[in-house]
């Protein structure tokens, strides 16, 4: 005979950080691709999003923000 499932057999899961998951800081790069990606969907909305990614990324290697432009 098999057992019927009811929810009250197993007790909750417990999570290792205890519910609420720490965000660590933003990086540039990724501040620099969320702004970017926003303002060119909004300047090109006809472009699919890996084309915009790659207009990103080549514009974050020449991005000001970009810490390897740093002088």
């Amino acid at each position: 005979m098999a057992k019927k499932a009811t929810g009250s057999e197993k007790p909750a899961r417990k999570t290792k950080s205890g519910g609420a998951a720490k965000k660590g800081k933003v990086s540039p790069y990724n501040k620099f691709m969320k702004e970017e990606l926003a303002r060119l969907k909004e300047s090109s909305p006809d472009l699919k999003h890996p084309e915009r990614f790659k207009i990103a990324a080549t514009n974050w290697a020449k991005a000001k923000e970009n810490p390897k432009n740093a002088k």
